[in-house]
C-alpha cells in the first residue's frame, strides 16, 4: 500500500470511527481493522485484513518526521492526531513482533458537562478550592480523562483563573473563556511531567491539570505545587481510594513514608473513583467512588490505616462521599444497568444485594 492510499483509507476509517460513534481503532497485523464501541471489540469484515505493509503506510500517513524519529528509537510513539479538523485521536503506534500496529482512541470535540456524563455535579465543589490535589482514578478507558475536561471547562467558565495542562498527549483542546489555558504536550512542549510541573512554579498558574502521576518524581512535585498556593488535578490508574492512597506511599523510600503520608492527608482534596458500566439500551454509564477528605480520613492516612476508609466513604453520605456499590445500586434502581453487569464491578456483592432490596 502506497502513502497515498494509505491516507485515503485511515480517512475512510476515521470516518467509520465517528460514524459508529466507537470510542477506539485497531490496526493489527493479521487481523481486520476493529473498533471498538461500548467496551466491546468488533473486527470491521468488509475491510481487508491488515499486511505489515498496510500498517506502515497507515502509519505514514498520520505521523511527522519527528515522531517517525520517536517511533523508530524507542519502539513507540504517543500523540494527538487531528483528523480534518473535525475530530482528535490519542494515538499510540508500537512495535510488536516486528511489525507496527496502531491504536487511535477518539477524543469527543465538544467538551460534556457532568451533568452531560450522568456524573454527580457534586464534583464541582472540588474545582472550587483554591488549592489541594483532586485525584481521578480508575482502569484505562473508562473515562477518567473526560471527567478531568469537564471540571476544567467549568473552572474556564465560572472564575478568572491560569490554567496549565501537562498531557502525554494532549486530548481535549480548550476554548478559553474567563481562564487563560496554556496545554503542553509532553516531548513537544516540555520533557517530562516533572520538568513540566517544575516550571508551574515560575508560571503564575492557578490550576493544574496532569494527564497521569506516573513516578516518585512526579508525585512528589505534585504534592508540593498543592501545598503552595495550586490547585492539582491528575490521574491514577488505580482502583479505588484505599488503594490510590497506597499506591502513591509505595512510591517512596520506607524512610520518607511516615512524612509523606502527612503531607498526603494535608493536601489531598479527595478520591474519584469511576467504572464505566454497560447502558440498558446501549453505551456505558459511570459509576462512581466519591472520597471528600475530612478528619477521619486525615487521621486514617496518617496512622496507616488506609483499609478503613471504605467505611468512612459509606457512612458520609452527608459530605457528598459514595462508595462503588451505593453508586451502582442508584443506578440498578433507576433501570439504567442490570444487575449482572453491577456485580462485575461491585467491590462486596453481599453489601450491593442489601442496598438494592433496602430500597425494595
Amino acid at each position: 500500500m502506497s502513502t497515498a492510499h494509505g491516507e485515503q483509507r485511515i480517512k475512510s476509517l476515521l470516518r467509520l470511527v465517528a460514524q459508529q460513534n466507537a470510542s477506539d481503532l485497531h490496526l493489527v497485523v493479521g487481523r481486520f481493522p476493529t473498533l471498538r464501541m461500548d467496551g466491546r471489540l468488533y473486527p470491521l469484515t468488509q475491510e481487508s485484513i491488515l499486511s505489515a505493509d498496510d500498517t506502515q503506510a497507515l502509519t505514514d500517513a498520520i505521523t511527522t518526521e519527528d515522531n517517525k524519529k520517536r517511533l523508530v528509537d524507542e519502539g513507540q510513539v504517543d500523540f494527538s492526531y487531528n483528523f480534518e479538523d473535525k475530530a482528535r485521536f490519542r494515538t499510540n503506534i508500537f512495535y510488536q513482533q516486528g511489525n507496527l500496529s496502531i491504536a487511535m482512541r477518539m477524543v469527543a470535540g465538544r467538551i460534556r458537562t457532568l451533568e452531560e456524563l450522568n456524573i454527580p455535579p457534586a464534583l464541582y465543589e472540588f474545582t472550587r478550592q483554591t488549592q489541594g490535589l483532586l485525584l481521578i482514578t480508575g482502569p484505562v478507558g473508562h473515562g477518567k480523562s473526560t471527567t478531568l475536561s469537564a471540571l476544567i471547562d467549568f473552572i474556564n467558565h465560572n472564575d478568572d483563573k491560569h490554567i496549565i495542562t501537562i498531557e502525554d498527549p494532549i486530548e481535549y483542546v480548550y476554548e478559553q473563556d474567563r481562564c487563560i489555558i496554556n496545554q503542553r504536550e509532553i516531548g513537544k512542549d516540555t520533557k517530562s511531567f516533572p520538568d513540566g510541573l517544575r516550571s508551574v512554579f515560575r508560571e503564575d498558574a492557578n490550576v493544574v491539570l496532569i494527564g497521569e502521576l506516573r513516578d516518585l518524581d512526579t508525585i512528589s512535585t505534585a504534592m508540593t505545587a498543592a501545598e503552595t498556593g495550586h490547585l492539582i488535578l491528575a490521574t491514577l490508574h488505580t482502583n479505588d481510594t484505599s488503594q490510590t492512597i497506597d499506591r502513591i506511599i509505595d512510591v517512596f523510600p520506607a524512610h520518607q513514608q511516615n512524612q509523606v503520608r502527612s503531607q498526603l492527608a494535608s493536601v489531598l482534596l479527595g478520591v474519584v473513583s469511576q467504572r464505566l458500566v454497560p447502558r440498558v439500551g446501549g453505551g456505558r454509564i459511570p459509576a462512581m467512588e466519591i472520597m471528600m477528605n475530612n478528619h477521619a480520613v486525615e487521621n486514617l492516612i496518617r496512622e496507616n490505616k488506609s483499609y478503613q476508609i471504605d467505611s468512612v466513604i459509606e457512612t458520609g453520605l452527608r459530605e457528598g462521599m459514595v462508595s462503588l456499590d451505593k453508586s451502582l445500586a442508584d443506578l440498578i434502581q433507576r433501570g439504567l444497568i442490570t444487575l449482572d453487569d453491577a456485580m462485575v464491578y461491585s467491590k462486596n456483592h453481599d453489601y450491593l444485594q442489601m442496598l438494592i432490596s433496602r430500597k425494595d
